[in-house]
């Protein structure tokens, strides 16, 4: 079997609501690049990324020029074996691991599909039926927050993200905490994240006014040093995003002291290939995982997904239905929250084929 197409589309993603974060940032429309690999056997393969320029250093337009530049490698090439196409292409073109994800997502899922198994098989097997949500707060005002807590406490979401850090006030972004752990009572986790938009002592100011309660923090300043700064300083454990983004970073976090949980996202790290290596690495060091995505729908959803059912329960804290906060729907059999968790597509490979027709015009065809 060889690659003989790569076919590739911008689509745009709605929120259904603005998502406000720390630092002025928003997330509204969002656009993200849907691949498909065609093969001389009939089979075709799906990847998406959605990169937020603001939250990591990657951006929609540099996947196509990155795609292309790959193309030499990917045509005629093999997909059985991703990891092995994957160290060719990181020969080939250093970096950009943003756009790597994409394809690596679409080789596991045509290695799945020739396999006639489900991706999950190939990640380690299937070791959980379903998996818990988190549910992401936008940064609003505290009892807005706290009301979207309530709602969705009622649908059976039982962890919390609480966006921080959009108006730059340590006593209201205390107030969010309290008032969504009051929200949701006592058992839920809460935890509240900055997106590297606080100082330390904001930071740390924050936590000692919530720590009496069982709240966790995540990501609340944009260096190492200072996070474990703010780990030592108010005694709440700790979650790593923009921080753990490779094996390397992983054991900084780790030695640091302040990697309680890490968020592990396809686009952040390159893909199901590094992504399952970074997985193992946070089983071995105990660390709980978020997995995940940085944004996207239902084509990287489902990715996160396989990979996650395959993780034993022990080491995933939980995992992320980004379909659910955009629009519109791409692959209608994609899967769906239900009382707070979610289990991968059924199905071959991802279990997910996308509708052209919601894809609009492709961009570029490369054969």
């Amino acid at each position: 079997m060889k690659i003989n197409r790569i076919t590739l589309w911008h689509v745009p993603l709605t929120s259904h609501e603005t998502y406000y974060m720390a630092d002025g940032k928003t997330c509204d429309t969002t656009t993200s690049v849907v691949v498909r690999l065609d093969t001389d056997s009939g089979l075709q393969g799906w990847g998406e990324v959605c990169p937020i320029p603001h939250y990591l250093p990657a951006y929609a337009d540099g996947v196509v020029p990155a795609i292309t530049e790959m193309a030499p490698v990917l045509l005629g090439a093999d997909p059985i074996g991703p990891e092995a196409v994957m160290g060719r292409l990181n020969k080939h073109l250093q970096g950009h691991p943003y756009a790597k994800s994409a394809i690596d997502t679409a080789l596991w899922d045509l290695t799945a599909q020739a396999a006639n198994l489900p991706l999950y098989a190939l990640l380690g097997g299937r070791q959980q039926k379903d998996m818990a949500l988190y549910h992401s707060i936008t940064c609003i005002a505290p009892d807005d927050m706290a009301a979207m807590a309530r709602e969705a406490y009622g649908q059976g979401m039982r962890q919390f993200q609480v966006k921080l850090g959009a108006d730059n006030n340590w006593q209201t972004d205390a107030e969010r905490l309290i008032k969504v752990r009051e929200a949701v009572g006592a058992g839920p986790l809460v935890y509240g994240d900055w997106n590297c938009g606080a100082d330390a002592l904001n930071a740390t100011r924050v936590g000692r006014a919530v720590a009496h309660l069982d709240i966790m923090l995540e990501q609340p300043c944009a260096t190492l040093s200072e996070c474990a700064h703010v780990r030592a300083a108010t005694g709440l454990p700790m979650k790593l995003d923009e921080s753990a983004f490779d094996i390397a970073s992983i054991i900084a976090g780790h030695q640091a002291g302040c990697m309680d949980a890490a968020a592990l996202k396809l686009s952040k790290i390159g893909g199901l290939s590094a992504m399952r290596q970074c997985r193992d690495l946070c089983l071995s060091l105990g660390t709980q995982m978020c997995i995940e995505d940085t944004w996207g729908s239902d084509i990287t959803t489902a990715a996160l997904l396989h990979l996650a059912a395959a993780t034993p329960e022990r080491g995933l804290m939980n995992t992320c239905d980004l379909s659910h906060y955009v629009g519109p729907c791409l692959a209608p059999e994609g899967p769906t929250r239900s009382n707070g968790r979610i289990a991968p597509p059924k199905g071959i490979g991802l279990g997910v084929r996308p509708d052209v027709d919601a894809l609009g015009q492709s961009i570029v065809i490369l054969d």
